[in-house]
C-alpha cells in the first residue's frame, strides 16, 4: 500500500479565500478579519463564509489566542431581531464602549 500524504495543518493567508470551507482556513479568515476590527456574527457569517463562529472563536481560544464577546441584540437581512447575538473582538484592543 502507498502511504497517503497528509494535508497541510497550516492554514496559508494566500489559500482563504471564502469558498475554502476548511476549519483551519475558517480559523485564518477570522483572525484576519479580528486584526481588522470587531466583528458580529451576521457579519461573519455573511462576508466571512463561517456558519457557526462561535466554534471557531472556540478553538482559537484554545489556540491562545485573546478574544473577548459582547452580546447584544442584531437585526437580521430579513429584518427580524435576534438577542444575544455576540460581537467579538481581540484583546489586545478592546474598545472602551460597544455602541449600537
Amino acid at each position: 500500500m502507498k502511504a497517503k500524504k497528509m494535508a497541510d495543518q497550516q492554514a496559508s493567508l494566500e489559500n482563504t479565500h471564502v469558498e475554502n470551507t476548511g476549519g483551519t482556513v475558517k480559523r485564518a479568515r477570522l483572525l484576519e478579519r479580528l486584526q481588522a476590527g470587531p466583528i458580529d456574527t451576521f457579519t461573519a457569517i455573511r462576508e466571512l463564509n463561517i456558519f457557526r463562529p462561535g466554534t471557531r472563536i472556540k478553538e482559537l481560544l484554545g489556540l491562545g489566542h485573546k478574544i473577548l464577546k459582547h452580546t447584544l441584540a442584531l437585526t437580521d437581512d430579513q429584518g427580524r431581531t435576534h438577542r444575544g447575538m455576540a460581537l467579538y473582538f481581540p484583546c489586545t484592543n478592546p474598545p472602551a464602549e460597544v455602541r449600537v
